[in-house]
């Protein structure tokens, strides 16, 4: 079982002025595809602030995975992918290339979005849109091949060749 983390960027959020939606979904889902959620948070729209968080609960070892919600658009308050690249020591781009190209086949709009993947350590950074929708549909496009990448990450497999049963 991987621990994962959850973490909303949202001014209003934080202040109480919005209900968190997809904090709660994006927990729900992980936690039925088998994580363990070791924490939810909500933070501000504050660059320095989030880097700083992310860097915390990846060198304290509190998450294999964190997901994060929230400030991947244009709005000047926007800045996740920044604060994620901020602490990155790889990335990867893989991910968020196929929740574009899993949502271009929803709307257009996806092409609008910053999102980033990065690891720190042995943790997974993954970055999804705010809304609710938007970040389910992200999150069940790459949720299904997360689980090896972890493994490998951690060290509980050394074997990325395809088994039968894989595409």
């Amino acid at each position: 079982m991987f621990r994962a983390a959850v973490v909303t960027v949202s001014d209003r959020g934080f202040s109480g002025e919005r209900e968190d939606k997809s904090g709660p979904l994006v927990q729900a889902m992980l936690t039925e595809a088998g994580y363990s959620v070791a924490l939810r948070e909500i933070f501000p729209d504050e660059r320095a602030r989030l880097a700083e968080r992310l860097a915390e609960i990846c060198d304290k070892n509190e998450a294999d995975l964190i997901v994060t919600t929230g400030g991947t658009g244009f709005s000047p308050r926007d800045w996740t992918p920044e604060a994620t690249l901020d602490i990155a020591e790889r990335q990867v781009p893989g991910i968020p290339e196929a929740m574009r190209a899993c949502s271009m086949t929803k709307t257009r709009r996806a092409m609008l979005s910053r999102a980033v993947s990065v690891l720190r350590g042995r943790t997974l950074i993954i970055n999804l849109p705010g809304s609710p929708r938007a970040a389910q549909e992200n999150l069940e496009c790459v949720l299904p091949s997360l689980e090896h990448g972890l493994e490998i990450m951690t060290g509980r497999a050394r074997e990325c060749a395809k088994g039968p049963d894989q595409v």
